[in-house]
């Protein structure tokens, strides 16, 4: 098997994947999963989608993650590891969009606007 890469967006995270057959391991910016994400949670959201097609073992995945914070990449890396199994075998897709690892969540921080101080938050109104 040749390796099958995809990108994965969220907020402000860019996650490339590179999968190839292997063993299991998930390495991000070179270190490992459980070293770049300690929380526990994070690192089943990010193994979501192997989890569901039980090939928790069998795809080495290399990961270039950047931008946004620990949630955001978690997630990112979540749908651009979706695509490549994808990729893989295109008769798992209805399975992972099944459980919404297809869809991608194109919610983003609204930009500030001029004259207030957040984006939708107006300064206090004083009558006199």
């Amino acid at each position: 098997m040749e390796v099958v890469n995809a990108i994965g967006r969220r907020k402000a995270a860019i996650a490339r994947v590179f999968v190839t057959e292997g063993n299991g391991t998930i390495s991000i910016n070179k270190k490992d999963l459980s070293v770049y994400f300690p929380s526990s949670i994070l690192q089943y959201v990010v193994k979501q989608p192997l989890n569901k097609l039980e090939a928790d073992g069998k795809y080495d995945i290399s990961v270039s993650l950047k931008g946004g914070g620990f949630k955001g990449q978690a997630e990112a890396l979540r749908l651009a590891i979706a695509r490549a199994l994808v990729k893989i075998n295109p008769d798992d897709k209805p399975a992972l969009r099944a459980e919404g690892f297809m869809t991608r969540d194109s919610r983003i921080v609204e930009r500030k606007k001029p004259g207030r101080p957040k984006a939708r938050k107006r300064f206090q109104f004083s009558k006199r």
